[in-house]
C-alpha cells in the first residue's frame, strides 16, 4: 500500500471512482486543493483525506492519457497548436 500523505502533481481516484490531481496542500491550513479531470476545484480538509485513504475510497491513479479534460480547447485544436509552433518563423 503506497503512503497516504497527498502529493502535489499526482493523481488520485475516489470513491466514486472520480479521477483528480492535488495541485496544492496547504499545511497551515490542512487543506489540499484538488482538482477533478473536468476542471472542477475544490478544497478537502486533511482528516477527510486521512479518513477516505483508510476506508479505501481514495487509492493513486495513473494520469489521464487525454489531459484535455480540464482544458477548454476542443480535440481538433490540440495538435494545430503544435503544428504551428514548429513552423520557422518569416
Amino acid at each position: 500500500m503506497s503512503s497516504n500523505r497527498p502529493i502535489v502533481g499526482d493523481w488520485y481516484r475516489n470513491g466514486l471512482d472520480e479521477l483528480f490531481e492535488v495541485v496544492a496542500i496547504d499545511d497551515e491550513d490542512h487543506t489540499i486543493d484538488v482538482q477533478y479531470f473536468d476542471g472542477t476545484v475544490t478544497e478537502m480538509e486533511l482528516d477527510d483525506w486521512n479518513e477516505q485513504w483508510r476506508e479505501g475510497l481514495l487509492t493513486s491513479a495513473d494520469p489521464p492519457e487525454d489531459w484535455s479534460g480540464s482544458v477548454d480547447i476542443g480535440a481538433e485544436d490540440l495538435d494545430r497548436g503544435i503544428e504551428d509552433q514548429l513552423k520557422p518563423a518569416r
